[in-house]
């Protein structure tokens, strides 16, 4: 029985009592016409800069998925979290053509 499934319940005395997470449902992954996804560059400590992928909507094996991809596309590391995609150094326009080329919305988003 781990803590992040059993949110709330201590015990039961219940024989039939089931557990019903009803927020545990991740969206299903829309297509990507359907997609409207925001790329932004933010600077981290250092002075080092990230390239982020926002918006996608979909389960979290898409997005890692997507975000494998990119970071191949690119050649650098990266990370997915937090509902975004996340790719070390300024990619903006490598992203966005990628993302275009393969039927997604996309465009530049931030200052």
């Amino acid at each position: 029985m781990s803590k992040k499934n059993r949110t709330g319940v201590i015990y039961s005395t219940n024989p039939d009592f089931e557990y019903n997470d009803s927020g545990a449902d991740e969206p299903d992954t829309l297509p990507p016409a359907q997609q409207d996804l925001r790329i932004w560059l933010d600077r981290k400590g250092g002075g080092k800069v990230i390239t982020i992928v926002k918006g996608f909507i979909g389960t979290n094996a898409d997005m890692e998925a997507l975000g494998k991809q990119l970071k191949a596309l690119c050649g650098s590391g990266g990370t997915v979290k937090d509902q975004e995609v996340q790719i070390q150094g300024d990619h903006r326009d490598k992203v966005i053509t990628w993302l275009t080329g393969k039927g997604y919305k996309a465009k530049k988003a931030g200052g």
